[in-house]
């Protein structure tokens, strides 16, 4: 591994200042999240069930840090909402898997979709070289994160 080039207190300055643009960054794309109509939590649990598959509500429940009563009323909800099914286990029959339905599939795609769209528009407004260094940026922050 590479030396590090900054020293502790940089270091600490960057990743505070991550921080904030982090928490920034998201506050900005979920105001995107309200064209959907799915309250955050349902759509943090419907994010799940589409790019992870069918689950149970235990699984589901610990991938949202949420304990398996409030994971509960929150599956009732995408159920009724048309956003989620429940399926019985086809190798235990007592046993329920939750699934994305394919309109749930489409409302959470098409919000991802109005995120990217409002991100880009403020990428947009940034100079050619400000854009590659960022792209470069985002690199090496997705490696940082594996």
């Amino acid at each position: 591994m590479e030396a590090s080039a900054l020293n502790d207190d940089q270091l600490h300055d960057m990743a505070s200042s991550l921080h904030s643009a982090a928490i920034r960054l998201l506050r900005m794309v979920r105001r995107e999240d309200r064209l959907t109509e799915i309250s955050p939590p349902r759509l943090s649990a419907l994010s799940v069930l589409v790019f992870g598959g069918a689950v149970s509500l235990a699984e589901l429940a610990a991938a949202e840090e949420v304990k398996a009563p409030t994971m509960s009323r929150i599956v009732e909800g995408l159920v009724k909402e048309g956003l989620a099914t429940r399926q019985a286990d086809p190798a235990n029959r007592r046993k329920v898997r939750i699934a994305a339905t394919e309109e749930g599939k489409r409302r959470l795609e098409a919000g991802r979709e109005r995120r990217v769209r409002a991100l880009r528009e403020r990428l947009r407004r940034l100079a050619d070289s400000e854009q590659r260094a960022l792209a470069r940026g985002v690199e090496v922050l997705d490696r940082a994160l594996r």
